[in-house]
């Protein structure tokens, strides 16, 4: 059976995932990158680096973004919206960053959680955790599908 998620379901589906994608244009080909997240209940809430990615989303910031839970190909939901983007600064974007942080990097654990899988070190290096452009996605629209068999 297909059909279409409701408000509450599409909802449920933004705060049980924390990777999604992100897509954007520069006017002549479409771009799509994965990306963490936190929605809290109006905005999607990321980080990023200087790059691509931010130079083309500043030129054109109608975005849109995608996530989904697939158990199999008869058995999925997905969630699209679309939004514009904002870059947060200051106390703005140092509250994003902490609620972020807060939802999302505790689902991450380091080589020293598991040293045995990894080349053990004493040192953590969380320069791939934190990203300087904070960021939020305002929500104009969303919708979501499923399918269920």
């Amino acid at each position: 059976m297909l059909g279409e998620l409701n408000e509450y379901e599409i909802d449920n589906l933004l705060l049980s995932q924390s990777v999604g994608r992100i897509g954007y244009a520069d006017g002549k080909k479409p771009y799509i990158t994965p990306v963490t997240y936190i929605y809290d209940g109006n905005n999607i809430i990321g980080q990023t680096r200087q790059g691509m990615k931010l130079d083309l989303i500043r030129k054109n910031p109608t975005v849109c973004f995608e996530v989904d839970v697939i158990t199999s190909m008869n058995n999925w939901k997905s969630v699209l919206v679309s939004g514009k983007f904002f870059e947060l600064e200051g106390k703005e974007g140092d509250k994003a960053r902490e609620y972020l942080f807060k939802h999302v990097l505790t689902l991450m654990t380091g080589s020293a959680v598991h040293q045995h899988e990894h080349e053990v070190s004493t040192e953590v290096d969380d320069d791939n955790r934190i990203k300087p452009v904070m960021y939020k996605i305002k929500i104009k629209e969303k919708n979501g599908r499923f399918e269920k068999q």
